[in-house]
């Protein structure tokens, strides 16, 4: 299942969807769960699910992808949990040592969009550069969660970007300061724009991630060349630490990472996960 929480206009009711493909949708509006996938996967189930958009889609109307305005695929998130150089490449690039465990920092809530939603960098910042990730949404509230048991908590995959005002980090980074602020602005954290199941993602080590801006390949890796793969880091992150359904786990990026300028446009893709478009528009 490849579910949606959209819109039909600006102002309108935000409604669970389910894809049919990349560009056709079909309105899970009056599921008893709201506008919530990770709710609705809950009290349904995928099978649920995949069977109440099969008899929908028989008669109910279809929607374009187009012509709909995506939300983030979660309606609830206490925390955006980031992975900070998980790719040995990113690392090397940044002339940093690969850390020998899970490095954490957080975004806000407040910095997640959706697809299609611009990217706006504040003007205290006139340097901010783009970073693909794969993104492990949690399922159920869980801690103290076991290497084995890490895909109990599991309610799907989908794309974010990870935004970052570099100049303000590299700044923070000389005075040996914190620097989650440069990751933390409104917008800096587009996600989407599905929330897939697992059923669909039989080995999340196994996909390729691309981020062109423009058309231009500025970022291209396998999820395979994560130094700490993902049971490793849901078991790190709930050892002491509770999450909750609808958190996201940004898992880290690759090499490539460069700045974005006003008026660019990124696509990012993870096979069978879709491609989470975001505009940059910069703040006069």
């Amino acid at each position: 299942m490849r579910l949606a929480r959209i819109r039909r206009t600006p102002e309108g009711p935000v409604e669970l969807a389910a894809a049919l493909d990349d560009q056709t949708l079909i309105s899970l509006r009056d599921v008893d769960a709201g506008a919530d996938p990770v709710a609705a996967l809950d009290r349904l189930g995928a099978d649920g699910l995949a069977d109440e958009t099969a008899r929908r889609a028989e008669s109910a109307d279809r929607l374009t992808a187009s012509d709909v305005i995506f939300q983030t695929p979660v309606a609830s998130c206490s925390k955006v949990c980031c992975l900070a150089l998980n790719y040995r490449s990113h690392a090397e690039e940044s002339s940093l040592d690969v850390p020998p465990v899970p490095v954490l920092f957080f975004k806000p809530p407040s910095a997640l969009i959706g697809h299609g939603a611009p990217v706006r960098p504040p003007r205290r910042t006139r340097h901010v550069e783009h970073e693909v990730e794969l993104a492990v949404v949690i399922g159920r509230r869980c801690r103290d969660v076991p290497e084995e048991d890490w895909a109990d908590v599991v309610a799907g995959y989908t794309i974010v970007n990870d935004m970052t005002a570099r100049d303000l980090q590299l700044e923070s980074m000389r005075r040996q300061e914190p620097w989650d602020h440069s990751k933390a602005f409104d917008t800096f954290a587009p996600l989407g724009p599905f929330l897939v199941t697992p059923d669909e993602v039989p080995d999340p080590h196994a996909l390729s991630m691309t981020l062109t801006v423009d058309g231009e390949v500025r970022q291209r890796a396998h999820t395979g060349d994560m130094v700490h793969p993902i049971p490793k880091l849901i078991a790190d992150l709930t050892d002491g630490m509770t999450l909750l359904p609808g958190d996201v786990i940004a898992t880290g990026t690759t090499a490539g990472i460069a700045p974005v300028r006003d008026g660019d446009v990124m696509h990012a893709h993870i096979d069978g996960l879709g491609t989470l478009v975001s505009p940059v528009q910069w703040a006069n």
